[in-house]
C-alpha cells in the first residue's frame, strides 16, 4: 500500500489533538472523523492505525526522533520503525526533509534503554508491574500489551450454538475459529466489518473479548435466579449473564450513567432478551440497590479500574492513568464492593472483577474485603470453570494476560456468602 502526504497529514493532525490526553483516544478520533468527512474509508483506517501505532510505540519513538518528535515525525518514525514501510511505499509528493528524515530513522541506533522505556510504558507503571514481576516477564507483558488485540465474538446461545456461528460465519467468507477457553467464543482472523451483518443485527452473536465471556461463567447464574450486574456499563456481561439464565429470572443492570446504559436497549431489543431490568443509580448506595439488600443469589461486580488491561485496544490509557488517579480508584472499588456485597442473600456468590492487571486493584481489594467480612469465603475459580467445561490453571483467583491467555488482562475473584 503506497502511504500518501495527505495521509501523514491527516495522521499527525488526528495525534496531536489525542496527545493532549483530555479524553479518550477513541472519542477523539470520532471527533476527527465527523470533522473531516472528506476522509476515505482507506484514510480513515490509516489514521487511527497510525495513532494507535504511535500510542503503542510512543517512549520508542520519541526516543528515536529525539528533539524532532513533532507528530508529523512520530507517524512517519513509526512507518520506518514500527511498520517496516519502505522509501518506496512513500508516494509521490513527499518533500526532500521527509524523505530524508525517514532514511535516517531507518539506521538510527536506539541506544541503552531503561526497562520503562524497553516495555513502552511510563516509569510510573514499570515500577508497580516490577514489583511482582521479573525484567522479562515485565517485558514479555508490555510487549503483549502493544499489539492489537483480536477480534473475539461471543455466541448467543438463545439463537445460534457456537459452532453453528462458526461455520455461518466461514460459508459467508469469514476467517474464523473456536475461541480456546469461553464454550460461547468465536475469534476472526482480522476484522471484518460486521454492523451490518444479518447475524449481527438478529441478536445472533455480539462482540465481546473472550477473557470478558469468562465472567459470566465464574458467575455461572441459573434458571429463575435474582441477578444483579452491579455496575453494568453498556451490558455487555449483562446479555451474556440473561442468555446463561436462560431467559427467565430477573436481572437487574445498575449503572451510574444513564448514557451507559441506554447502549444497552437496543441490544436487549437484538438478543431476545426479557428478563433484564436496567437500572440508574446516584451511587453504589442507592436506595435501590438497599431495598434488594440479603434477596440477590448473585452479584457480579465488573468494577471501574484503571483499564491496564485493555491497552491492545485502548494505549492511551498507560499515557492518561496516575498513580493519583489510581488512589481515587481503589478506594471507590473497595466501597463498591462493600455495598454490593450487602445484596448477597445467604449461600449466594459474588464475584469481583477488574480488567486491571495491577494487585492493588485486585488482589488487595478481595483481601481486605475478606477481612472486614467473615461472612463470605473464596470459591477457586479455577474448579467453578472447570465444573463447565472451561479448562484453565489459575487456582483460586482468575488472572489473565494477553502474554499467557491471548485475551485481554483481567482479575476475578469468586466470593460466596455462607448459608
Amino acid at each position: 500500500m503506497t502511504i500518501t502526504p495527505a495521509q501523514i497529514q491527516s495522521a499527525s493532525q488526528a495525534l496531536r489533538s489525542v496527545l493532549r490526553f483530555d479524553y479518550p483516544a477513541d472519542s477523539v478520533l470520532s471527533h476527527f472523523f465527523r470533522d473531516f468527512r472528506e476522509l476515505g474509508a482507506r484514510d480513515r483506517a490509516f489514521v487511527a492505525e497510525a495513532v494507535y501505532g504511535v500510542l503503542r510505540r510512543k517512549r520508542t519513538l520519541e526516543r528515536l526522533c529525539g528533539e524532532r518528535s513533532s507528530t508529523r515525525h512520530l507517524v512517519l518514525a513509526w512507518l520506518a520503525r514500527v511498520e517496516g514501510t519502505t522509501l518506496r511505499q512513500l508516494g509521490e509528493g513527499f518533500h526532500g526533509r521527509d524523505t530524508d528524515f525517514f532514511t535516517e530513522i531507518k539506521g538510527r541506533e536506539l541506544g541503552e534503554v531503561g526497562l520503562a522505556e524497553a516495555a513502552d510504558l511510563p516509569d510510573w507503571l514499570a515500577e508497580r508491574l516490577s514489583a511482582f514481576l521479573s525484567p522479562e516477564e515485565v517485558l514479555r507483558l508490555a510487549q503483549s500489551l502493544n499489539r492489537p488485540a483480536p477480534l473475539d465474538l461471543r455466541a448467543n446461545p438463545l439463537k445460534l450454538d457456537r459452532d453453528a456461528l462458526v461455520d455461518k460465519l466461514k460459508a459467508d467468507g469469514i476467517a474464523c475459529a473456536p475461541g480456546r477457553f469461553s464454550p460461547l467464543a468465536v475469534r476472526l482472523e482480522g476484522k471484518p466489518a460486521l454492523q451490518k451483518h444479518p447475524l449481527f443485527l438478529d441478536g445472533s452473536f455480539e462482540v465481546q473479548d473472550e477473557g470478558s465471556q469468562l465472567l459470566g461463567f465464574l458467575l455461572q447464574p441459573k434458571r429463575g435466579e435474582m441477578v444483579v450486574d452491579f455496575c453494568a456499563g453498556a451490558g455487555g456481561k449483562t446479555l451474556l449473564l440473561g442468555a446463561l439464565m436462560r431467559n427467565t429470572g430477573r436481572l437487574y443492570a445498575f449503572d451510574v450513567s444513564e448514557k451507559r446504559l441506554g447502549k444497552l436497549k437496543p441490544r436487549v431489543a437484538r438478543s431476545g432478551l426479557s428478563n433484564i431490568h436496567p437500572v440508574v443509580i446516584a451511587s453504589e448506595n442507592d436506595p435501590r440497590v438497599k431495598r434488594l439488600a440479603g434477596k440477590i443469589d448473585r452479584v457480579l461486580v465488573d468494577a471501574p479500574c484503571s483499564g491496564l488491561g485493555t491497552l491492545r485496544r485502548n494505549p492511551d490509557l498507560k499515557w492518561r492513568q496516575s498513580p493519583e488517579a489510581l488512589a481515587e480508584l481503589t478506594t471507590k472499588q473497595a466501597a463498591i464492593l462493600a455495598s454490593a456485597a450487602r445484596l448477597v442473600k445467604p449461600g449466594g456468590r459474588l464475584v469481583y472483577a477488574t480488567c486491571s492487571l495491577l494487585p492493588e486493584e485486585n488482589e488487595a481489594i478481595v483481601a481486605a474485603f475478606l477481612a472486614a467480612n467473615e461472612a463470605f469465603a473464596p470459591v477457586s475459580a479455577e474448579e467453578v470453570l472447570a465444573k463447565q467445561g472451561i479448562t484453565i490453571a489459575c487456582g483460586e483467583q482468575l488472572r489473565l494476560t494477553p502474554a499467557a491467555h491471548d485475551t485481554d488482562g483481567f482479575f476475578a475473584a469468586v466470593l460466596e456468602r455462607k448459608a
